[in-house]
């Protein structure tokens, strides 16, 4: 939708166009950060090199490994002299053909001490004129916290650019579902206006929040036989998939109808296999 698409432009003209030192995106959970970040990465050109961590319980030789992996190095390093050595080497000569090199760390806020002092460490690799590694580190809102710790302020110091991840506007909720429902091949109007307004009252915008809402309520509608969705059957969606933890697990209530229409179905299969035979 157009609120992501400008987001994506913006972030790959800082990357392209060699601006961005170190970046910092933040998020609430299902927000849409990984989703960005990918988008992100479509949107690169082939001169520029992308190294993107996904797992954030590593140590920070694990961490160097798995750059240098990602970046294609044929590494033989076991050490972090030896492993950084090896990745300044290949950003050198990266530089040296024109590319650019960009690593990407999500789920950042779950990265310990040691592991963050590495990454400040891996932000001095440069030459006497240029930085030679772009560093993106991607996380929920924790990570803004972490960073302005006072242990961590060389390595905050570096970021210089930062974004926050907003909800969904109110105004981009029912493009973002017909957008989904059209790549789904739904040819009528499924959600009304006033459905759309409840979801996003319930899902306070949430990309993640919203699709599951969604899910559950063209499931229940298709359940009770019913073309559209109305507010009735996002009212019981929500209850089940908004539920405090505090409370009791509610029953699907299209668990019933969906169990009743499996027996049926398995009762006519057996009741073929065992037809009796013309004479």
């Amino acid at each position: 939708f157009s609120g992501n698409r400008k987001r994506i432009i913006l972030l790959s003209a800082l990357v392209v166009g060699a601006l961005l030192i170190s970046g910092l995106v933040t998020g609430e959970i299902g927000a849409g950060k990984t989703t960005l970040c990918r988008g992100l990465l479509s949107h690169l050109d082939e001169d520029t090199l992308v190294a993107f961590i996904f797992n954030p319980t590593l140590s920070a030789i694990e961490l160097l490994k798995s750059i240098n992996e990602d970046f294609g190095i044929p590494s033989r390093g076991t050490t972090k002299k030896e492993l950084i050595d090896e990745l300044n080497q290949f950003l050198l000569d990266k530089r040296q053909e024109g590319k650019n090199t960009v690593l990407i760390i999500d789920e950042s806020q779950s990265l310990d001490g040691e592991v963050l002092e590495q990454i400040r460490l891996l932000s001095n690799l440069e030459t006497e004129t240029e930085k030679l590694l772009q560093i993106i580190l991607i996380g929920q809102p924790e990570l803004r916290a972490l960073l302005a710790r006072p242990e961590m302020r060389q390595l905050a110091q570096r970021v210089t650019a930062r974004y926050h991840l907003e909800p969904i506007a109110q105004q981009e909720v029912s493009g973002y579902i017909q957008h989904r429902l059209q790549i789904c091949g739904a040819s009528h109007i499924v959600f009304s206006k006033r459905t759309v307004d409840l979801i996003r009252r319930l899902s306070g915008g949430v990309p993640r929040l919203i699709n599951v809402l969604c899910d559950r309520a063209l499931l229940g509608a298709y359940v009770e036989g019913n073309s559209r969705v109305d507010s009735k059957v996002v009212r019981k969606a929500a209850r089940e998939v908004l539920a405090e933890e505090s409370e009791p697990p509610a029953t699907s209530w299209w668990l019933p109808a969906s169990a009743g229409g499996l027996l049926l179905a398995v009762i006519a299969v057996v009741a073929w296999q065992y037809r009796p035979l013309p004479t």
